[in-house]
């Protein structure tokens, strides 16, 4: 799983961007994929980065 830091979440949307060396690109995620409390810039977290329409996206996020 690759591990990284939220860079930009917008709690409005519930979605964001995830900074990671994993991938050439900032990953998206939204909050339907992760549930609980919202995520906030800065957080660590481990994931699974899938490929979509747009680009990469994060799933089975996790909180570190």
């Amino acid at each position: 799983m690759a591990q990284g830091t939220v860079d930009f979440f917008n709690d409005t949307g519930g979605y964001g961007f995830i900074s990671t060396e994993d991938a050439d690109e900032d990953v998206f995620f939204h909050m339907e994929d992760i549930g609980g409390p919202d995520l906030e810039e800065g957080q660590d977290l481990e994931f699974e980065i899938v490929q979509a329409d747009k680009g990469p996206r994060a799933k089975n996020v996790e909180r570190l």
